[in-house]
């Protein structure tokens, strides 16, 4: 299900990005109800022919493997980093499986509707908690050959630690395509190795990162709100 939108000069589209974020963490039920409607408009192919993964689109990303969407929620690691944890989930329809794709920290800033290219280095901001996809040499909770992989910043502000390079075939991360997710620091990709947790995330998957390269590290969009720009922005004048 993949909704796209065209951004503008003005009114809702233009804005969206900054209202649907803020709308959420306003009001935590209505910002649900907001997500769920957008989620559903995926069918009605609102803009069709946009095949790219854009900036500042908010996506879910589902493991190749395990089926698993990348999840995150205000609970904690009981050990490690004692930072906000990242997991798989199986349910479809949770919150807070939904990133947003924004620039890698450091690097400059893109565009809205700008078409993410395979070596990019980008950042996955968490959308309800606004922490970013972080990763470090902590071992991970429970596959002890990986490093754990964490929520980490707040509002968006962390450090090099959130930055992600994203690894394709193509020039261009389509959002029919799967892609690795490597991370810059350490250079190990975003993987699932496959073991679950107990109470009080009972059944969700740990998220790890590890040098192996296989489809446990493979992840493709699923759902997802996608920025295009309109014709204005394809003309060739800079934004100021």
């Amino acid at each position: 299900r993949v909704t796209t939108v065209t951004t503008g000069s003005s009114g809702i589209n233009a804005e969206y990005g900054e209202y649907f974020q803020h709308y959420y963490i306003t009001n935590n039920l209505r910002g649900m109800m907001w997500l769920a409607i957008l989620s559903s408009l995926a069918y009605l192919n609102i803009a069709a022919g946009n095949e790219m993964v854009t900036c500042t689109s908010v996506i879910k990303l589902q493991n190749v493997q395990r089926g698993v969407r990348l999840h995150s929620h205000e609970v904690k690691y009981g050990s490690g980093s004692g930072q906000q944890s990242v997991t798989g989930v199986t349910n479809g329809d949770d919150v807070n499986s939904y990133w947003v794709i924004k620039n890698g920290s450091g690097k400059p800033q893109c565009r809205r509707g700008d078409e993410i290219k395979c070596g990019d280095i980008i950042r996955l901001q968490h959308f309800t908690t606004q922490r970013n996809l972080h990763s470090h040499t902590f071992t991970a909770p429970m596959t002890g050959s990986h490093q754990e992989v964490s929520a980490f910043g707040e509002g968006g502000e962390g450090d090099d630690g959130d930055n992600w390079q994203v690894v394709c075939s193509s020039d261009i991360w389509y959002k029919t395509s799967a892609v690795r997710l490597r991370h810059v620091v350490t250079s190990k990709y975003l993987t699932v190795p496959g073991q679950t947790f107990g109470r009080p995330i009972a059944g969700q998957y740990e998220v790890t990162a590890h040098g192996t390269i296989s489809d446990a590290s493979l992840w493709k969009p699923v759902e997802a709100v996608m920025f295009i720009p309109n014709s204005e922005e394809n003309s060739g004048h800079d934004e100021l």
